[in-house]
Protein backbone atom coordinates (compact mmCIF):
# COMPACT_ATOMS: atom_id res chain seq x y z
CA UNK A 1 0.00 0.00 0.00
CA UNK A 2 2.85 2.38 0.81
CA UNK A 3 4.24 1.83 -2.68
CA UNK A 4 0.92 2.91 -4.19
CA UNK A 5 0.87 6.10 -2.13
CA UNK A 6 4.23 7.03 -3.60
CA UNK A 7 2.76 6.75 -7.09
CA UNK A 8 0.38 9.63 -6.32
CA UNK A 9 3.37 11.99 -6.49
CA UNK A 10 4.50 10.77 -9.91
CA UNK A 11 3.55 12.60 -13.10
CA UNK A 12 0.92 11.30 -15.48
CA UNK A 13 -1.94 11.17 -12.99
CA UNK A 14 -4.39 9.60 -12.74
CA UNK A 15 -3.29 6.92 -15.24
CA UNK A 16 -0.04 6.29 -13.35
CA UNK A 17 -1.98 5.43 -10.21
CA UNK A 18 -4.59 3.38 -12.11
CA UNK A 19 -1.92 1.18 -13.73
CA UNK A 20 -0.08 0.62 -10.46
CA UNK A 21 -3.33 -0.14 -8.66
CA UNK A 22 -4.16 -2.70 -11.35
CA UNK A 23 -0.77 -4.39 -10.86
CA UNK A 24 -1.08 -4.46 -7.07
CA UNK A 25 -4.63 -5.84 -7.11
CA UNK A 26 -3.58 -8.46 -9.64
CA UNK A 27 -0.96 -9.70 -7.16
CA UNK A 28 -3.01 -9.34 -3.96
CA UNK A 29 -6.46 -10.48 -5.06
CA UNK A 30 -6.52 -11.44 -8.73
CA UNK A 31 -9.11 -10.66 -11.38
CA UNK A 32 -10.14 -11.33 -14.94
CA UNK A 33 -11.38 -7.75 -15.38
CA UNK A 34 -10.57 -4.58 -13.45
CA UNK A 35 -12.47 -1.35 -14.04
CA UNK A 36 -12.81 2.02 -12.36
CA UNK A 37 -16.06 3.95 -12.52
CA UNK A 38 -16.33 7.62 -11.61
CA UNK A 39 -19.74 8.85 -10.42
CA UNK A 40 -21.20 12.33 -10.12
CA UNK A 41 -24.85 12.40 -9.17
CA UNK A 42 -26.75 10.31 -11.72
CA UNK A 43 -23.88 10.36 -14.21
CA UNK A 44 -21.12 7.76 -14.41
CA UNK A 45 -18.01 7.33 -16.53
CA UNK A 46 -15.63 4.40 -16.85
CA UNK A 47 -12.20 5.96 -16.40
CA UNK A 48 -10.07 2.80 -16.51
CA UNK A 49 -10.38 -0.73 -17.82
CA UNK A 50 -7.99 -3.66 -17.95
CA UNK A 51 -9.89 -4.85 -21.07
CA UNK A 52 -10.65 -1.86 -23.28
CA UNK A 53 -11.90 -4.07 -26.11
CA UNK A 54 -14.79 -5.44 -24.05
CA UNK A 55 -15.15 -2.59 -21.53
CA UNK A 56 -13.79 0.61 -23.05
CA UNK A 57 -13.26 3.87 -21.23
CA UNK A 58 -16.09 6.25 -22.09
CA UNK A 59 -17.42 9.72 -21.35
CA UNK A 60 -20.21 10.47 -18.93
CA UNK A 61 -23.61 8.85 -19.28
CA UNK A 62 -26.78 8.93 -17.22
CA UNK A 63 -27.44 5.89 -15.07
CA UNK A 64 -31.01 5.06 -14.27
CA UNK A 65 -32.05 3.61 -10.92
CA UNK A 66 -31.11 -0.03 -10.29
CA UNK A 67 -30.92 -2.14 -7.11
CA UNK A 68 -27.13 -2.31 -7.57
CA UNK A 69 -26.93 1.49 -7.93
CA UNK A 70 -29.06 1.93 -4.82
CA UNK A 71 -26.75 -0.32 -2.79
CA UNK A 72 -23.34 0.73 -4.09
CA UNK A 73 -23.68 4.25 -5.47
CA UNK A 74 -26.42 5.71 -3.31
CA UNK A 75 -25.79 3.89 0.00
CA UNK A 76 -22.01 3.46 -0.36
CA UNK A 77 -22.10 -0.25 0.45
CA UNK A 78 -19.69 -2.72 -1.15
CA UNK A 79 -21.15 -5.52 -3.24
CA UNK A 80 -19.87 -9.08 -3.26
CA UNK A 81 -21.39 -11.12 -6.06
CA UNK A 82 -19.88 -14.60 -5.71
CA UNK A 83 -21.79 -16.27 -8.53
CA UNK A 84 -23.62 -15.83 -11.82
CA UNK A 85 -26.98 -15.30 -10.11
CA UNK A 86 -25.54 -12.24 -8.37
CA UNK A 87 -24.13 -10.96 -11.68
CA UNK A 88 -27.58 -11.29 -13.30
CA UNK A 89 -29.15 -9.42 -10.38
CA UNK A 90 -26.65 -6.58 -10.57
CA UNK A 91 -25.82 -6.00 -14.24
CA UNK A 92 -27.83 -5.67 -17.43
CA UNK A 93 -24.76 -6.70 -19.46
CA UNK A 94 -24.38 -10.04 -17.67
CA UNK A 95 -24.19 -11.96 -20.96
CA UNK A 96 -21.08 -10.01 -21.96
CA UNK A 97 -19.61 -10.65 -18.52
CA UNK A 98 -20.28 -14.39 -18.84
CA UNK A 99 -18.82 -14.47 -22.36
CA UNK A 100 -15.51 -13.32 -20.87
CA UNK A 101 -15.49 -16.29 -18.49
CA UNK A 102 -16.41 -14.09 -15.53
CA UNK A 103 -19.00 -14.97 -12.91
CA UNK A 104 -18.04 -13.20 -9.66
CA UNK A 105 -17.67 -9.53 -8.79
CA UNK A 106 -16.46 -7.19 -6.10
CA UNK A 107 -17.61 -3.56 -6.29
CA UNK A 108 -16.05 -1.21 -3.76
CA UNK A 109 -17.53 2.28 -3.46
CA UNK A 110 -15.05 5.13 -3.28
CA UNK A 111 -16.57 7.42 -0.67
CA UNK A 112 -15.49 10.96 0.14
CA UNK A 113 -17.20 13.26 2.61
CA UNK A 114 -20.14 10.87 2.91
CA UNK A 115 -20.74 10.65 -0.85
CA UNK A 116 -19.91 7.85 -3.26
CA UNK A 117 -17.77 9.40 -5.99
CA UNK A 118 -16.97 6.19 -7.84
CA UNK A 119 -16.35 2.48 -7.65
CA UNK A 120 -13.48 0.04 -7.96
CA UNK A 121 -14.59 -3.17 -9.68
CA UNK A 122 -12.97 -6.58 -9.88
CA UNK A 123 -14.47 -9.51 -11.76
CA UNK A 124 -13.24 -13.08 -11.97
CA UNK A 125 -14.49 -16.62 -12.50
CA UNK A 126 -17.51 -17.79 -10.56
CA UNK A 127 -16.69 -18.59 -6.93
CA UNK A 128 -13.38 -16.71 -6.98
CA UNK A 129 -14.31 -14.11 -4.36
CA UNK A 130 -15.20 -14.25 -0.68
CA UNK A 131 -15.79 -11.66 2.01
CA UNK A 132 -12.05 -11.79 2.78
CA UNK A 133 -11.29 -10.70 -0.81
CA UNK A 134 -13.80 -7.87 -0.54
CA UNK A 135 -12.28 -6.69 2.75
CA UNK A 136 -8.79 -6.73 1.25
CA UNK A 137 -9.92 -4.82 -1.85
CA UNK A 138 -11.75 -2.20 0.23
CA UNK A 139 -8.47 -1.02 1.74
CA UNK A 140 -7.35 0.22 -1.70
CA UNK A 141 -10.42 2.33 -2.57
CA UNK A 142 -9.43 5.52 -0.69
CA UNK A 143 -6.37 5.83 -2.91
CA UNK A 144 -8.75 6.74 -5.74
CA UNK A 145 -10.25 9.77 -3.97
CA UNK A 146 -7.86 12.37 -5.45
CA UNK A 147 -8.33 11.04 -8.99
CA UNK A 148 -12.11 11.00 -8.73
CA UNK A 149 -12.23 14.48 -7.22
CA UNK A 150 -10.09 15.70 -10.10
CA UNK A 151 -12.52 14.08 -12.55
CA UNK A 152 -15.31 16.08 -10.97
CA UNK A 153 -13.49 19.33 -11.65
CA UNK A 154 -12.86 18.45 -15.30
Amino acid sequence: MIDLLQHLARPGQPQTLYRELELQLSKDIGFGLFTLLYADGHEVARVYSSDENSYPVFGRKAMGPTPWGEKVLKNGQPFLGPDKAAIVWAFFDHELIFSLGLGAVINIPVVYNGETIGTMNLLDKEGAYTQAHLDKAAAYAPLLIPAYLEARRA
